[in-house]
């Protein structure tokens, strides 16, 4: 099971939530998103690339919210917005931001949990509110009916509202807390991320990025935030990337395909997901190694190294394509 699964809430919810009695439209809404999105996977690389995009590393080398100038984050709900719209193909509204499933809905997006800015032509209309806080590593996402006895008044320019806190279980959710796909720059032990910034080489820093964040999934983004150019794929990869610059030390970086995601699983690590890689120090199996999980490459068993195994060149990882 992927991690984001372990926090989605199961369709079947629906049928006694009290957010949903009586609401033909809010059902309708909530079971066409969730035919389109099961797992929520699809939702939280949304969410994931819309606050990379902002972030924008591979130009500012940013990787930290707080970075963000005001109106940046300012347009984040607008980013959110367009990026869901696109990604799950949802039609105009008529007066909302969305049609789904033919009928009216606005989208809302917050950084802080219940912070989300309802305006007043949302009135009797359903609004999707979505939550992330790349620090909690958690993102929500719930459908509720807007009614003004649920809101906070409103004391700003635009007169927009907020929903009070003792309404938010009227909120129908899709996904509560469930996790967002890791920054891992952000969530890095300081010393590491400082070692793997020191230098000036876009490939030495990818190389200290995957020899110190090792059994984590790195992203694309995080890729280009480290390594600020634009054949940043390439420095991953063999032929002088660190794939090939690493072997020597017992490091071996998977990528997305079946058969890097099968040789992560034998080694009972986590496997990179679409887009991810992930590296880890391997040596060969001794007695000692007896109950690890073993794999079988260049014809010799290999374990997840440990603190007390030398440094030994790592094996080939196998081709692409296909893994036996």
């Amino acid at each position: 099971m992927l991690p984001f699964e372990e926090d989605i809430r199961a369709a079947s919810q629906i049928a006694n939530s009290p957010a949903a009695m009586g609401d033909l439209e809010l059902k309708t809404v909530y079971e066409h998103i969730h035919s389109l999105d099961p797992t929520g996977q699809r939702f939280a690389s949304i969410l994931r690339d819309t606050i990379d995009q902002l972030l924008n590393g591979e130009v500012t080398g940013r990787y930290d919210w707080k970075t963000l100038f005001k109106t940046e984050k300012t347009h984040a709900g607008t980013l959110v917005e367009i990026n869901l719209q696109r990604e799950f193909r949802f039609g105009d509204g008529i007066k909302m931001d969305y049609q789904i499933a033919g009928i009216d809905v606005d989208c809302k997006y917050s950084q802080q949990f219940g912070g989300w800015m309802i305006p007043p032509e949302a009135l009797g209309h359903l609004c999707l509110l979505v939550w992330a806080d790349d620090y909690k590593t958690r993102w929500s996402a719930g459908i509720l009916r807007i009614r003004r006895e649920w809101l906070n008044g409103g004391n700003n320019r635009d007169l927009k509202l907020t929903v009070k806190a003792e309404h938010r279980d009227k909120i129908l959710w899709l996904w509560r807390d469930a996790e967002l796909p890791e920054n891992v720059l952000l969530h890095m032990d300081p010393l590491d991320r400082e070692a793997v910034f020191a230098s000036n080489s876009g490939q030495q820093r990818l190389n200290e990025l995957f020899r110190r964040a090792q059994q984590r999934r790195i992203g694309r983004n995080v890729v280009r935030t480290v390594a600020q150019q634009k054949d940043y794929m390439k420095r991953v990869r063999g032929n002088g990337g660190s794939r090939s610059a690493l072997r020597p030390e017992g490091i071996l970086i998977m990528g997305d395909y079946e058969s890097h995601r099968a040789v992560a699983q034998k080694l009972g690590i986590l496997p990179p997901s679409e887009g991810e890689f992930v590296s880890v120090r391997v040596a060969r199996a001794q007695a000692r190694h007896h109950s690890a999980p073993q794999i079988t490459l260049d014809g010799q068993s290999w374990v997840v190294a440990d603190g007390s195994d030398p440094a030994e060149t790592a094996p080939q990882l196998p081709a692409h394509t296909s893994y036996a």
